[in-house]
């Protein structure tokens, strides 16, 4: 898709995610930094309005184990509830859930690795207009997100290395299994 919702944005520094020490100035002014520049009111999760995204994803960011824990939770419903029902809101969130899995300070980074495999799996909406293709011709097209969400996992994989390599062993089984999800 080309509307800025669909779009896998990249953090306004220009980096490519991977920021200082946890609790530095420095990671917490630039993780996260393009969330603002996504028109979340404008796009639906599971709850309507997306609007309530940016502040549960820095919730997570900079939260204490459990608020950032529930605000995952929170996130899930949202955007892949029951573990395989994407929403428009998805491929929107995904950039930004490969962004904190890889901040040394996140406390559920492999719950989040875990949640980017349930979207790369995601085929719900695809299977069921496989059967009915009237689905399709639907304003809200969730195959279209389905496959917008699917492909924004994919475009970072390239960042499976680097928490391949991670010294939590949860981290690096959560990202042999969205690995393979990827087919790397």
């Amino acid at each position: 898709m080309s509307s800025p919702a669909h779009r896998a944005p990249r953090p306004a520094d220009g980096t490519d995610g991977r920021h200082g020490a946890p609790g530095t100035a420095t990671a917490r002014a630039t993780a996260l930094a393009s969330l603002d520049r996504v028109p979340w009111a404008e796009i639906k999760d599971s709850t309507g309005s997306a609007a309530a995204i940016p502040r549960l994803l820095r919730t997570i960011a900079w939260g204490d184990p459990d608020s950032a824990r529930a605000a995952l939770d929170d996130v899930r419903r949202r955007i892949c509830q029951y573990g395989f029902v994407v929403e428009q809101a998805t491929a929107a969130t995904v950039p930004y859930l490969w962004e904190l899995a890889q901040l040394p300070q996140v406390t559920c980074r492999a719950q989040i690795i875990q949640l980017l495999k349930n979207i790369a799996d995601a085929r719900q909406w695809e299977r069921t207009a496989a059967v009915y293709p009237k689905l399709l011709n639907r304003r809200e097209n969730h195959v279209t997100w389905e496959r917008a969400a699917r492909q924004a996992v994919r475009s970072r994989r390239a960042d499976l290395g680097r928490l391949l390599t991670d010294a939590d062993a949860e981290i690096t089984r959560a990202t042999k299994e969205l690995a393979r999800t990827l087919g790397e």
